[in-house]
This record gives C-alpha cells, sequence and structure tokens, in this order.
C-alpha cells in the first residue's frame, strides 16, 4: 500500500523535516517505490510535483527534504502500485477544479470493483481506483452544489457518507485540501499530531535526523501533521478511528465525525 501525508497550518510553514523522513520510506525504510508526489497549497497558489521514480533515490525529492517550500497545507504521496502502471499519470496527489478552486486529493488502500459513470472535467487522466475516487467525488460535489462550495463542516457532512460508500469496496484512506480545508479520512490506518508552543526537540523515525522545532517555529504558530504512520519518535501521534473523518483549517480541528465505515472489504 502506499502512503499519506499532510500538513495543514494556522501561518504558512515548511514540512522539509518531515519530508526527508516521510521520502525515505520510498525505497529505503519501505518499498514503496512506484512513485512520488507531493502538493504545496495555499488558497490561490497550488504547486503539485509528481514524478514515477522512487522517493528514496529522488533527486528532486531530495530537494524538496532540503529546502523549506511554505504553504498553508502540504500533501505528500509515496506510491506502491496496485492498480494502475508505474507512470506520472499515476502519481498522487491528483487535482482538479472546482467552484473556483483548486482541489488535491490523494489516496492509500485497493479499491475493487469501483468504476463509477464519470464525464467532463472529471474524467481520469490516468487508470488507478484513487483518481477514479478523487473524480467522482468531485463530480457528486458539482452536481450537489453547483459552482458555489459550501463552508468545511457542511461539506464533511455531505462528503462523509459518500466516503463511507466507497470504503465499502475496500481500504479508502485519504487527503483532500481546497488550500483552506484539509480533510481526512481514515478506513483503516492513519495518524494525526498537533504542534503548538512550546515547541519539541523530536527525532525522525526513518533516519538520524533530529531538530529543535522551536529554532523553525514562532509563537503564534500552529500546525497540524497527518501520517499513515507516525513520523518523528518523542510526539503525541494520535491513531484515527475506522471511518473516522477529520477537517482542520488553521492548524485546528473544526469537524470530526466518529462514525464508523462500513466493513473494510476483503
Amino acid at each position: 500500500m502506499c502512503e499519506l501525508f499532510a500538513l495543514n497550518s494556522r501561518l504558512p510553514a515548511a514540512a522539509n523535516f518531515s519530508l526527508r523522513g516521510f521520502a525515505a520510506r520510498g525505497g529505503r525504510t519501505a518499498d514503496h517505490v512506484d512513485g512520488w508526489g507531493v502538493a504545496f497549497h495555499d488558497g490561490e497558489r497550488c504547486e503539485v510535483v509528481v514524478e514515477d521514480q522512487p522517493a528514496a533515490h529522488s533527486d528532486l525529492a531530495s530537494h524538496y527534504g532540503q529546502h523549506p517550500v511554505q504553504a498553508r497545507n502540504i500533501i505528500a504521496h509515496i506510491r506502491k502500485a496496485t492498480q494502475g502502471a508505474r507512470a506520472v499519470e499515476n502519481c498522487h496527489p491528483f487535482r482538479r477544479e472546482w467552484a473556483g478552486r483548486t482541489w488535491v486529493f490523494a489516496h492509500n488502500g485497493d479499491l475493487k470493483d469501483f468504476h463509477p459513470k464519470l464525464s467532463g472535467a472529471f474524467t481520469p487522466a490516468g487508470q488507478t481506483d484513487s483518481e477514479r475516487a478523487f473524480c467522482w467525488l468531485m463530480q457528486r460535489l458539482e452536481q450537489r452544489f453547483g459552482a458555489q462550495r459550501p463552508d468545511w463542516p457542511e461539506l464533511a457532512d455531505t462528503l462523509t457518507p459518500w466516503l463511507h460508500e466507497i470504503a465499502e469496496h475496500g481500504r479508502f484512506n485519504l487527503l483532500l485540501t481546497d488550500g483552506d480545508g484539509l480533510l481526512a479520512h481514515a478506513s483503516t490506518k492513519l495518524h494525526w499530531l498537533r504542534r503548538q508552543p512550546p515547541f519539541a526537540h523530536v527525532r525522525l523515525r526513518d533516519g538520524d535526523l533530529s531538530v529543535d522545532l522551536a529554532t523553525l517555529n514562532g509563537p503564534r504558530d500552529r500546525m497540524t501533521l497527518i501520517a499513515t504512520e507516525p513520523l518523528t519518535h518523542d510526539e503525541a501521534w494520535q491513531a484515527f478511528e475506522p471511518g473516522e473523518v477529520r477537517v482542520f483549517e488553521q492548524g485546528d480541528c473544526i469537524y470530526l465525525s466518529e462514525g464508523l465505515a462500513a466493513p473494510v472489504a476483503a
């Protein structure tokens, strides 16, 4: 399976320390070798970079692990292919436009027999179950709300039963952002962590690297990190419950749905 990482922050923040540990799982500390990608999304600005090479051996991935790129929302993905060939068009995160905003999506899991009818701007470019799920969600949102995006709590209330419906087809851990809010849904495995003052000294789990976060962050900084598996020692990562949906804005959790999804398909 693939792995996910995200950051949602009150102020523009860099995640290069976390991205270094995360990229190591793309061929060094784990075998997610079928591509990687990262999106830096700050509302108006959205940069998405994908590559169909192992992140642990990529000069480009190494660049993002060493040079800070600041954004209020960051989503990263390392791929272990289950559906679709190793190709750029099958690498996450995926992006689409709706309601005047750029939406970015990444998925960990494997959906069986999920082939919804899709059309127009929400037709997949690749062959993955992940992109099909993203397009189906965006298509339904457009059908439901037209060109007007509601606020995130209403949006999450609408999306949650649809996410559970998709999860009936298999594992469906996902991240979705429009540059303001960040939605996370855990079908099987996902963890989250809130960072705020006083910032601690932390160590990566996937490399001999540590950092004093107090030297990188100020008193107004607040942020939430999300990852398939915890990225650091010395921090209180919390596991999502199966079927749990959370939305984060400006580093805070503003929405929580604790309802369990349908049983995961075999």
